[in-house]
């Protein structure tokens, strides 16, 4: 990381609120946990003192049988956005160029900049077209996070080996693919793919994430991620969520319906975007985006003001969630079309 850029940069924008007395529909996460976690979770406690095994071979395990790699080629992080920063910290030197996203999540250009290199914009519906071969690094997310488009997975091999033949790194922030039935890029010799907990399995705070790579790559990323960077609450729990085949098909099914329910209501009075993720990005025209937000957390429900993503300026993305949450998500939006 070059200190310069670090006492320049920013922090950028994200949803979710600490006000527990509203639903919060501006971050996508599950409002449903695997069954048992708590347990898990208070067993793994009692032995928090003291420090976790470094190996951390059952998480490294039950990652790997989840998106279908070995276990060696899984390194664990706190947290997807910390597999990100490792990914760009021991790629991307100072001068470098990285091509990325937008409309994306910020903290793809961000991290760049935080390491002297440079985010070299490209819009998310072209970034699939990019020529590598400039590029230390590629950004893609799939599903893409505001937008919620998932590329077939045949055309993200395709800029995957034409990474691999300039002899760049493709970073695949697969946050969101866990809610699609695609297969994970994981594997592939160009290609470092971030995962988190936090999105599908409903617990953004145990920062619990990891990263899979191969070759070269992998042993950089192991070597250069914190001893003990998982505690062994979240390595526990990890574990254990991982292995809920049944929960994930539940959660896609539930998902699925609301995301179905909720774009039908919205539409032809709004422009919503299509989507695969849990989630719906919705144009809401010449109407006042403020005005419509504040009604909505006056009726208890908060959005994410989408007006901080580059290249959007009348927005608002929904979290897809359960029946109660789109039942209320429409009635705070009653009357705005």
């Amino acid at each position: 990381m070059d200190p310069d850029s670090v006492r320049a940069a920013e922090r950028v924008p994200h949803g979710g609120t600490t006000d527990r007395a509203v639903l919060d529909l501006s971050a996508n996460t599950n409002p449903e946990t695997p069954p048992e976690t708590e347990s898990v979770y208070r067993a793994a406690l009692a032995e928090a003192d003291r420090y976790p095994d470094d190996g951390y071979d059952e998480f490294r395990t039950a990652a790997a049988d989840f998106v279908g790699c070995r276990p060696e080629q899984m390194v664990p992080t706190p947290g997807g956005l910390a597999a990100i920063r490792l990914a760009i910290q021991t790629t991307v030197r100072q001068g470098d160029t990285v091509a990325v996203p937008y409309p994306s999540f910020g903290e793809y250009a961000r991290e760049v900049r935080l390491q002297g290199a440079e985010p070299v914009l490209v819009p998310q519906d072209e970034i699939l077209n990019t020529d590598p071969t400039d590029h230390a690094m590629v950004v893609v997310c799939t599903p893409n996070n505001p937008t919620g488009e998932c590329p077939p997975r045949e055309d993200l091999v395709a800029l995957a080996d034409r990474c691999a033949d300039a002899d760049t790194t493709l970073l695949a922030d697969e946050a969101f693919l866990g809610y699609t039935d695609q297969r994970s890029l994981a594997g592939h010799d160009a290609v470092v793919v971030a995962r988190s907990l936090t999105k599908l399995f409903g617990l953004p705070g145990l920062r619990a994430g990891y990263a899979v790579a191969t070759g070269e790559d992998r042993d950089a990323l192991d070597t250069a991620r914190r001893a003990w960077n998982l505690g062994t609450p979240a390595a526990a729990v990890g574990a254990h969520c991982l292995r809920q085949t049944g929960f994930v098909e539940s959660t896609r099914e539930t998902v699925v319906r609301e995301r179905t329910r909720l774009r039908e209501a919205l539409s032809p009075e709004f422009d919503v975007s299509p989507s695969d993720a849990p989630f719906l990005l919705v144009d809401c025209g010449d109407r006042d985006v403020d005005a419509l937000l504040d009604r909505a957390r006056e009726s208890g429900v908060v959005f994410r003001d989408a007006r901080t993503f580059r290249g959007l300026d009348s927005h608002v993305r929904i979290a897809v969630k359960d029946r109660d949450a789109t039942d209320r998500a429409l009635a705070a939006l009653d009357g705005a079309a």
